[in-house]
């Protein structure tokens, strides 16, 4: 995973009563990879996301992926983000990357996503990777929403990719071809990130095929 990551992270790098909107598309990818995000986050400080996996055809490796998601920090300078995933007893590292980038969270959401689709659906995860990737610098929809955080309520936007949408080979992806990713930011939380999902419906109006969830629940 976290050799999958940094090379994400090079990707990331290189590319340089609510009402719908939609980005341009340099503003579909400048949201979601927004720089700064954990420049006010204090270094003592650790950021906590639950991550929760349901997979119908994999219930196994579901329940293996559902945990805690820890973001620290480290004391050098320029300082690094850790993160590591947490299930129990079992704590499995994830990767240390550059603060001043942004937040990590959402590359390691999207490899997740990337490796959830690779193992369910079937084929190569670097096409997976990078029609995800495509779908980062199209336009996308764009809505205002209040999202609970706390004791209250924050001002927050999602939006929402549909990466596969027009995929010549969507027959073949077992229902993948319908996922949608949401990502709800904020700034009134710390970290920028409040929900990154993703979720595959049920053609036959059933559960989900497929839901992954990354949320913040607290900063300690």
């Amino acid at each position: 995973m976290r050799k999958r990551l940094t090379g994400v992270l090079a990707a990331v790098l290189m590319l340089g009563g609510a009402a719908l909107a939609d980005t341009e598309g340099a503003g579909t990818y400048e949201m979601l990879f927004r720089s700064g995000t954990l420049d006010e986050v204090p270094g003592s400080e650790m950021l906590v996301y639950a991550r929760e996996v349901t997979n119908r055809a994999n219930p196994q490796a579901a329940e293996a992926a559902t945990g805690v998601v820890e973001l620290t920090f480290t004391d050098e300078d320029p300082r690094r983000a850790v993160l590591r995933f947490v299930q129990g007893d079992r704590i499995s590292a994830i990767g240390a990357f550059p603060a001043e980038v942004g937040n990590p969270v959402v590359m390691y959401f999207m490899e997740t996503v990337v490796r959830d689709m690779a193992g369910t659906a079937g084929g190569s995860p670097f096409y997976i990777r990078n029609r995800l990737k495509d779908s980062l610098i199209r336009p996308a929809e764009v809505e205002a929403v209040e999202a609970a955080f706390g004791a209250g309520e924050v001002q927050a936007q999602a939006l929402t990719l549909h990466p596969f949408a027009e995929n010549p080979n969507r027959a073949r992806m077992m229902g993948f071809a319908e996922l949608t990713v949401t990502v709800t930011m904020s700034d009134e939380v710390p970290g920028w990130y409040h929900t990154l999902s993703a979720e595959v419906p049920d053609p036959a109006g059933g559960a989900p095929l497929y839901v992954s969830t990354l949320r913040l629940e607290a900063e300690q």
